[in-house]
């Protein structure tokens, strides 16, 4: 599916999405009609009511696999910006231990990290462009501060310890994240999907090609449920793309206000 189609409204997408579906159904209809004329209409009846019930239970798997897939990575994606936000705020909670100093560049540092990923990443993630080829500077800068911290007391070493887990964590999530941002139903599962539609319909309306209100009714009941599988399936299809899409609230809920703001 392409890009545009994904940055539309639902009400967009479903208008697109179920319009070309009538009008492929459509288009079999007249086609299907036109030809069963004469032997040919014989040899239309001729074909087993019998098939109707296989074609659509293939189909129903195809959606199903499909589906599955896309469930599955907006879930993926969902869990990786949790553990993020979740991994960022316990460094957040345990620089409180740290001395003022390193303590306050720290949070300044979470704070331009949460920034920069969702004023700049994000929008990578969602045109499938954000890389892992290099690391954000702002953590990397956090966990060399960190490790770089000469501390004496038991508790304070303890927090170095953890806040180092919780940034090693936080940029295992930042990868998990970006490589589910690259994933999407790929062409093939998308064209296996139609054809198998479209052979569903053309069945359709060869086995009614004697009754065309029996055929427009039975394409037209078929035809939607294709057209509301296709809605459901691409508009969940990037998990970072489009309106239903994974946003980047849980870190901004747990952005620690910057010093420079805080004391101005």
């Amino acid at each position: 599916m392409s890009d545009w189609l994904h940055n539309l409204p639902v009400g967009g997408m479903a208008l697109i999405v179920f319009g070309v579906t009538y009008l492929v159904a459509a288009v079999i209809y007249v086609a299907v009609m036109a030809l069963a004329v004469g032997e040919r209409a014989r040899s239309f009846k001729a074909i087993s009511p019998g098939m109707l019930p296989p074609l659509g239970i293939v189909f129903g798997l195809f959606v199903a696999f499909t589906a599955a897939q896309v469930w599955n990575d907006t879930d993926r994606a969902n869990a990786a910006v949790n553990r993020e936000a979740s991994a960022l705020r316990a460094v957040v909670v345990l620089a409180a231990n740290l001395p003022e100093e390193p303590k306050e560049h720290l949070r300044n540092l979470i704070h331009r990290y949460i920034e920069e990923t969702t004023t700049q990443e994000w929008p990578m993630m969602a045109r499938g462009a954000a890389t892992l080829k290099a690391t954000p500077s702002s953590l990397a800068e956090a966990l060399q501060l960190t490790l770089a911290l000469a501390l004496t007391s038991q508790g304070q070493q303890i927090a170095q310890r953890e806040i180092t887990s919780a940034l090693e964590n936080a940029l295992d999530a930042r990868r998990q994240r970006i490589i589910i941002s690259q994933t999407e139903v790929n062409y093939v599962k998308w064209s296996c999907l139609f054809v198998q539609a479209v052979c569903a319909l053309l069945a359709i309306a060869a086995v009614h090609s004697d009754n065309r209100l029996a055929a427009t009714i039975a394409m037209g009941v078929f035809a939607t449920g294709v057209a509301a599988s296709v809605l459901l399936i691409a508009a969940h299809d990037r998990p970072f793309m489009g309106v239903i899409s994974v946003g980047p609230a849980p870190l901004l809920q747990v952005m620690p206000e910057a010093e420079a703001s805080r004391t101005g």
